[in-house]
């Protein structure tokens, strides 16, 4: 059977090829976006409503979102007509990421980024971790103090409560992920000059009183590129790359 190579997957039995995930990079805001749609509950259990929204992952903005009734295609079309138009970017080249729900997938939603010039961009099947900026999203959103854990009464309701936290979260969440600046500050290119700032006041800290730090200070500089699912070699020299700022800033 060897010889004659029939020790193969064959016919129905061919073994699946694993398809790498989509990879983008974005050095400043507006060159890669990632959206998904998420449920949130009304008092009446099983019924839902659906948050729509979309995230710019150089800078974790929150550039468009809406709650609906339902998960549809035009809902999405909508959406995405709106972000182009707030952002300003209708010339712009614009990767939008999501996973393969069908509001995604729909012919509508493709021709609608076609016309506006953005480029699809998709999930593997069934692998949630290749949107992990929106799905981090969400947890962020659910897990707030004030998220009614019983469900919004009406429609009307779920939208202030979304309205109010998209305002938070672009202009008062210091987020981690961007080196405690706002999503806000960090979209408009206002946080290399608040970083900066930082160095200063934690290097003027460590002169004055030098027995506080047993090493250096804390390294306050931005990554200058962000990646969307990179690869194993991508990762590891932007890793390196980083450590060669800190190690120059150790030296100086």
């Amino acid at each position: 059977m060897k010889e004659e190579g029939q020790q193969n997957h064959r016919g129905r039995d061919i073994k699946g090829v694993k398809r790498k995930p989509s990879t983008h990079e974005a050095s400043e805001a507006n060159q890669v976006w990632t959206w998904d749609i998420t449920w949130i509950p009304e008092p009446v259990k099983g019924i839902f409503y659906y948050l729509y929204v979309m995230v710019d992952i150089y800078s974790r903005k929150i550039v468009a979102h809406e709650v609906y009734m339902e998960k549809t295609s035009e809902n999405a079309c909508e959406l995405i007509k709106r972000a182009v138009l707030s952002e300003r970017i209708c010339a712009n080249p614009l990767v939008l990421h999501s996973d393969n729900g069908s509001p995604m997938k729909a012919a509508t939603f493709k021709a609608t980024l076609e016309n506006l010039g953005v480029l699809p961009s998709y999930s593997r099947p069934r692998v949630s971790n290749d949107n992990p900026y929106s799905e981090s999203l969400f947890k962020t959103c659910k897990y707030r103090p004030e998220y009614p854990g019983r469900g919004f009464a009406t429609l009307e309701k779920a939208r202030e409560w979304a309205l109010s936290f998209v305002r938070w979260y672009n202009y008062s969440h210091h987020h981690s992920g961007i080196g405690f600046v706002t999503p806000h500050e960090r979209h408009n290119g206002e946080a290399e000059q608040i970083m900066k700032n930082r160095q200063k006041v934690y290097e003027t800290a460590k002169h004055m009183n030098p027995q506080r730090w047993s090493g250096n200070t804390r390294n306050w500089s931005l990554p200058e590129s962000v990646w969307l699912n990179p690869e194993k070699e991508v990762q590891e020299t932007a890793i390196t790359k980083l450590n060669s700022v800190q190690e120059r800033r150790q030296v100086a």
